[in-house]
């Protein structure tokens, strides 16, 4: 079956909050290519940045490589907008800065939706819920990427909430992979959609390819964009507790390898990614009521 659409897109990418919360080196041309899976059109890419104009004027590290990070963005399409980070000083004379572009992003996606089919919040900031309603209402579907510290409250309100963890590609293995991504020998990230406590051993789901066709989570279709691997309880990390799976919720980065028995491959060396951090209250500086971990 072939996906096909004529939607017009809007991406808009809070890029001090991705980056902050687990998105750091994010890929933004496999970003584009995720969001226009279905052959939509990208009629607004926008990417929201922090700028020290004194820290530019007197480091030329950061000034070359802020300004060379922002022109990659250019290269794949993204409109920066510039948010100069403004310096303060509090009661005990410490001086900090603030460059906070939410209003302007908020601002933008909502006069700009009138154009839009479909918006792509990149940011896992609570204080966008509001947005989304708003958006919503104006007959817009709207997704949400993010990696860590992910509003619940943005989550729910979504139309589709995905990990940026498990779109392939979009942002590098903590682990050098030896085959790309989906093939025996690479590192993925999936979660576990089932686990037989009494058996110890359960099934990862992980995105094969980027693909339409994101509901078809069913493997054995062949229109899936997934596949599913099995793994030990055995392979899971040390410190953490089985009781939590399945899970949705928490995000695992493991190796594919091939069995000895010549049937599908198998998850090993399996982490645990935002453990603390992927079931946060309203806010996305709320702290986690719960803990994986081993209790």
């Amino acid at each position: 079956m072939t996906f096909k659409s004529n939607a017009k897109i809007g991406v808009y990418v809070d890029v001090a909050n991705i980056n902050r919360n687990g998105g750091y080196g994010m890929h933004y041309d496999v970003l584009r290519e995720f969001t226009c899976r279905d052959s939509s059109e990208a009629l607004r890419l926008n990417a929201y940045v922090s700028f020290d104009p004194e820290r530019s004027r007197d480091d030329l590290g950061y000034r070359k490589g802020i300004n060379g990070y922002f022109s990659v963005l250019r290269e794949y399409g993204f409109k920066v907008i510039q948010k100069n980070v403004r310096w303060y000083e509090d009661e005990k004379g410490n001086r900090y800065g603030k460059a906070n572009a939410d209003l302007e992003m908020a601002v933008d996606v909502l006069l700009q939706s009138r154009s839009l089919d479909r918006v792509v919040l990149v940011t896992g900031d609570g204080d966008f819920v509001q947005v989304v309603r708003a958006l919503q209402n104006f007959g817009c579907r709207v997704e949400v990427i993010a990696f860590d510290n992910v509003s619940n409250d943005l989550k729910r309100e979504a139309d589709m909430f995905i990990s940026g963890y498990l779109i392939p590609n979009l942002l590098p293995a903590r682990k050098e992979s030896l085959n790309s991504w989906g093939k025996v020998g690479s590192i993925v990230r999936g979660y576990c959609y089932h686990y037989d406590d009494e058996k110890g051993f359960g099934f990862m789901r992980y995105m094969d390819t980027i693909a339409p066709g994101l509901w078809i989570t069913d493997s054995r279709n062949a229109d899936s964009p997934y596949s599913s691997v099995f793994f030990h309880g055995s392979n899971l990390p040390r410190d953490f507790n089985p009781a939590y799976l399945p899970s949705r919720d928490l995000i695992f980065e493991f190796a594919l390898e091939e069995p000895n028995n010549d049937k599908d491959p198998i998850a090993n060396y399996i982490r645990l990614l935002g453990a603390k951090n992927n079931s946060n209250s309203s806010s996305s500086s709320s702290s986690s009521n719960s803990n994986p971990g081993n209790e």
